[in-house]
């Protein structure tokens, strides 16, 4: 084997095994990266939910205020 062809084989394998290592780095750093992605989202809906819990409790209160307010001014009517 001449030493053009062994320079290009060592430079294919090293290129080749420099690809391959790039690849796999990229693929778990990509793979953490989603992960975190849905421990976001998880939490960002926890925090949905809880804001929408305390949307409908103060809509609940609300609506107890304007019928007891409506319920007196019929009274007071009557």
């Amino acid at each position: 084997m001449s030493l053009a062809s062994k320079v290009t084989l060592g430079g294919s394998i090293i290129v080749s095994t420099g690809i391959i290592v790039y690849v796999h780095f990229k693929q778990k750093t990509e793979r953490e990266r989603l992960r975190e992605g849905v421990y976001r989202d998880v939490e960002r809906q926890a925090m949905k939910k809880t804001q929408n819990l305390k949307n409908l409790q103060d809509q609940i209160e609300w609506t107890k205020i304007l019928v007891a307010e409506r319920d007196n001014k019929q009274k007071q009517d009557s």
